[in-house]
């Protein structure tokens, strides 16, 4: 596999041994593990610890400083996979921290709603955080491997999907975690009983990809409270499989508020959930798909490069919408998803946010998705 350097590389080492725990949260397959793997081989008699193993997951619950010193060895730098399976991670982690300043501990999780819950008071001010997604569309343009862009929409950008093993294929790959990683992390959710229930949801959700929903009509549907609806969505939240775009709020008078839209941080793993796998020139939803990854770009560009911008869609009640809306500084940038539609412009009203709109299409995308560009 190629080995493609990640952007909050050069960040993640500058907080290294600093005193504090951290952290990397991320969708399962992401590349956590290959990524700190890679980075520990600069470090002598770094420790890797495998948390999805019972034995190690058990030892780690918290116990004596001493008795923790010994389990780690003659090393100063601890990697914690999937430590959101540890009882009481968060109490373990600070016990060290607080005893051990020459250890540094580097904590994986691919469950924010686990790991964060735990984390939230016991490291109150002793842990950094950061994310990690599938690759990036610039991080694939830096390796020179981004050219193939309906590739990338159609079975999306795991590392295991771009670099499939050899006998593998890309679509055998995304299934794979579709199937087995992705549903078995979302059962494991304390309260999910219905597996049933959650799989029709995840297929309600991407059939809706790109719009805006509504918990009312769902729960209306499935027979079940807004308020349980609401609870599963965050759920898949956490998981780092959806999230949500709010309406752009400016104007109170003539923006909706009451839906958000919605979208798969990896469209490959959206169409591994309905199973459609076709190309985008016979398929009905390519305009939501282009969409979806258009919007999920700037997501990862905004983290990635600590851009700091506020997301937001806008619709109005006579219809006018706008796909994405930036906001840092005071400044509001406007852009439009349209995979063929060639224009450079899309003039809005005068009640509109943005009266101008950049237009983004499957010919000028990369311009809109490097960091040199204003969204």
């Amino acid at each position: 596999m190629l080995l493609i350097t990640r952007k909050i590389t050069d960040e993640f080492k500058s907080k290294l041994f600093k005193g504090k725990v951290v952290i990397i949260y991320g969708p399962r397959q992401s590349g956590k593990t290959t990524f700190i793997k890679n980075l520990c081989k600069d470090y002598k008699n770094a420790k890797y610890i495998n948390c999805d193993d019972p034995e190690n997951a058990e030892y780690l619950h918290p116990r004596g400083a001493a008795q923790l010193k010994n389990f780690f060895g003659n090393t100063n730098l601890v990697i914690l996979d999937e430590a959101q399976k540890v009882k009481d991670i968060g109490l373990t982690l600070k016990i060290i921290v607080d005893t051990y300043k020459d250890i540094q501990i580097i904590a994986t999780g691919s469950s924010a709603f686990d790991l964060e819950d735990k984390l939230a008071e016991p490291l109150t001010g002793r842990h950094y955080d950061f994310m990690m997604f599938p690759f990036s569309f610039e991080e694939l343009e830096n390796s020179g491997l981004s050219s193939d862009i309906e590739q990338r929409i159609i079975y999306g950008s795991y590392p295991e999907v771009v670099f499939p093993k050899e006998g593998d294929t890309p679509l055998e790959r995304i299934l794979s975690i579709s199937n087995d990683y992705m549903l078995k992390d979302i059962l494991a959710f304390e309260g999910i009983r219905k597996s049933d229930i959650l799989r029709k949801l995840l297929k309600v959700l991407a059939y809706q990809m790109s719009g805006e929903i509504s918990f009312r009509e769902i729960s209306e549907n499935f027979g079940m409270s807004v308020q349980t609806i609401q609870n599963y969505v965050e759920i898949l939240e956490k998981a780092f499989i959806i999230f949500m775009l709010p309406p752009y709020g400016g104007n109170p008078r003539i923006a909706l508020r009451r839906t958000k839209k919605i979208y798969f941080y990896d469209t490959g793993l959206r169409n591994a959930i309905i199973n459609n796998f076709d190309s985008l020139s016979v398929r009905p939803d390519k305009g939501a798909l282009f969409e979806n990854y258009i919007v999920s770009e700037f997501y990862k560009k905004n983290i990635n490069n600590k851009e700091f911008k506020n997301l937001f869609f806008y619709r109005s009640y006579n219809g006018e919408e706008i796909d994405i809306i930036t906001q840092k500084g005071g400044k509001l940038f406007g852009y439009e998803c349209k995979y063929k539609n060639d224009s450079d412009l899309i003039k809005k009203s005068i009640n509109a946010p943005i009266q101008k709109v950049e237009v983004i299409t499957k010919l000028n995308f990369k311009k809109f998705l490097l960091p040199k560009s204003n969204g």
